[in-house]
Order: structure tokens, then sequence, then C-alpha cells
């Protein structure tokens, strides 16, 4: 399989994974928007830093899971619950923060970056998200689970991802007046897309029986 389609495979299918506004892109933004387009940069690379490694993870998963499908079942099951309960948290019980902003001392750089790797441990997203699409690729022949296939598709994520969190730092001032980048908004569309997925998982698992 050739490294270069693979690489701009795993670009493609990060910007795709981080084009919603979110935690991390919507940070990004924020901290370019009132510290500087420097540390906005510092921090996206913070991000792709725990991002490298979650697709690397993902990516060894999915190889495991291609080999052993009784676990899918087991997995899927899990993913419901899972989903089911991040879109209630979503939709019903997260709050809009209140506007209270202080005036954050400016930090250091070297915290940003940390910031950055902070946020993007916790989350968790990428995991079942690049699993999904590599056993995805693999089932359809453009994919295969040896090492430099692994590495060359783990690069192509890191680089998409940071690509997207540049585009959200540079064109944050065009976007930041309208209404999808308010937290509520944010929450409905996390909400609405953990809901979705929940109902496909849902219809899946119903077939199986």
């Amino acid at each position: 399989m050739d490294i270069t389609f693979i690489f701009f495979l795993g670009l493609i299918i990060a910007l795709v994974g981080v084009i919603p506004p979110g935690l991390l892109n919507m940070t990004a933004a924020k901290i370019s928007l009132k510290e500087g387009h420097s540390r906005g940069i510092v921090f996206s690379i913070g991000v792709c830093v725990i991002v490298t490694a979650q697709t690397y993870i993902a990516a060894i998963f999915a190889r495991y899971l291609s080999n052993h499908p009784e676990v899918i079942d087991v997995l899927q099951r899990v993913a419901f619950v899972i989903f089911v309960l991040i879109t209630i948290y979503y939709l019903f019980i997260a709050k809009t923060q209140p506007k209270k902003q202080a005036s954050p001392k400016i930090r250091s750089k070297h915290s940003r970056f940390f910031h950055g790797v902070f946020l993007s441990a916790i989350n968790v997203f990428p995991i079942p998200y690049q699993a999904y699409m590599t056993i995805t690729l693999a089932s359809v022949g453009w994919l295969d689970f040896d090492q430099i296939s692994i590495i060359s598709y783990v690069a192509g994520a890191t680089t998409g991802s940071f690509v997207m969190l540049y585009m959200y730092i540079f064109f944050f001032d065009k976007i930041k007046e309208k209404s999808v980048t308010s937290q509520k908004s944010m929450n409905l569309i996390i909400g609405g897309i953990t809901g979705v997925i929940s109902i496909v998982t849902l219809i899946n698992i119903i077939k199986e029986l």
C-alpha cells in the first residue's frame, strides 16, 4: 500500500473529525485571540502530541479487533451506554458557563503547551473514532496494519488535526460572532452528534440479535 495515500487518508479523516466546533479547536482559537497567534499554535502542538499517541493506540487496538471480532460485540454495547450518557449530559445537564472573564494573566508558552496536552488527554473521542475508521479502511483494502502503514496513517492524522486547529486560529475572527461558537450551541452540537451515534449503534446491536 502506498504510504503517501495512507498519509492523506489519515489527514482527511482527522480533518473531518476536528471540523465540528469543540473544546480543543475553540480553545486554540480563543487563546490565539486573547494571547497571540504564537500561543495558540503552541497550544495546538501540545494537542497534537496527544493526538499522535491516541491515533497510534487506536490503530493498534483496531488491529487487535480485526483479529478478534467477538470483542467488537461487547465493546459495541459498552459504547452504546457511554454515548447515551454523554448525550444526556450535553443535552440536559451541561450548562452554559457564566461570562465571568477576569482577564487572566498571560501564561507562558510552556504552560499553553501543557494546557493543550492536558485538554487533549482528557478528550478520548479520537480513540474510538480512529479505531472505527481504521477498521473501516482496512475492511475495504485501503489500509494494512503493518508498522509502516500505521506510522504513515498516524503522521497524516496528526498533520490533519494541526491543520484544522490552525484554520480555527486563522479564521476565528470571521466566526467568533456566530452563534455556533457559543457554549450552549457547542453542547447541543456534541449532544446531537453522540445522539446520532447512539441510535446507529443501537440499530447495529438489534440487527445482530
